[in-house]
């Protein structure tokens, strides 16, 4: 009985713990138009906040994150929505509605991306998808490392011509990936290029790490690009 007893109080314990860990994710807008956040969870993960919503010049939100979840952020932009929430976005379109309940962006589009308790914090900003407008990622409080990270020079302006993409007005609005373009294996890190050792940085990854060196350029960029904290909350800036 004692046993018994002894177990459920580590249970508690435990269970009380993993609570306490977990972390408030801060979503700003710095931009100056609206943007429409997106959220995909990992696998088996629980989606947040319905996986998207509207976010005005200026304005923040909290989310709160269980013990444990992983996922991606990034934001929509140039978005129309109807009464029941179906519409489209220029950029990081999930299916053509609001709430985007477990569905990805479409690339190209810049993520925030986030392991949570593994057993420590990992995070990044991404460009692998591509990128659409800047990001970053600044931990508040934790221990470890917790270092910001982010993507904030403007890729729209020095985007090569082979990876723009335009609106109809001819601006450019977004730069797509090397992969996303030519869909070739030493672009994509695929087939015979498939590991750190065969797939290198490339004219195209490296133009983007110039611009963004905390960032993730390609694939296998994991030296300079992933970052550890424990025990924090984030900030996620948008512009």
């Amino acid at each position: 009985m004692d046993f018994i007893l002894i177990n459920c109080l580590k249970v508690s314990i435990l269970i009380s713990d993993a609570g306490a860990q977990a972390a408030i994710f801060t979503l700003k807008n710095n931009c100056r138009n609206t943007i429409w956040p997106g959220i995909q969870a990992g696998s088996g993960k629980p989606v947040l906040n319905n996986g998207g919503f509207k976010l005005k010049p200026g304005e923040s939100v909290n989310i709160n994150a269980p013990t444990g979840w992983s996922g991606r952020f990034w934001g929509r932009r140039s978005c129309s929505f109807d009464a029941t929430g179906k519409g489209t976005c220029l950029t990081g379109d999930c299916g053509g509605v609001l709430e985007c309940a477990g569905a990805g962006g479409a690339p190209p589009t810049t993520l925030a991306e986030f392991t949570l308790d593994s057993p420590m914090d990992f995070y990044d900003v991404s460009l692998v998808d591509g990128y659409d407008l800047s990001v970053s990622i600044v931990p508040v409080g934790g221990t470890g490392d917790c270092k910001p990270t982010k993507c904030v020079s403007d890729l729209n302006r020095t985007c090569p011509t082979s990876l723009q993409v335009k609106n109809s007005k001819g601006r450019v609005i977004a730069c797509k990936s090397a992969c996303m373009a030519f869909n070739s294996p030493e672009y994509c890190c695929t087939g015979a290029f498939g590991s750190p050792n065969t797939c290198k940085p490339t004219d195209y990854s490296k133009a983007f790490k110039a611009a963004c060196p905390t960032a993730y350029s390609y694939a296998y960029d994991d030296a300079t690009s992933t970052f550890t904290c424990k025990g924090a909350n984030y900030l996620i800036s948008f512009c």
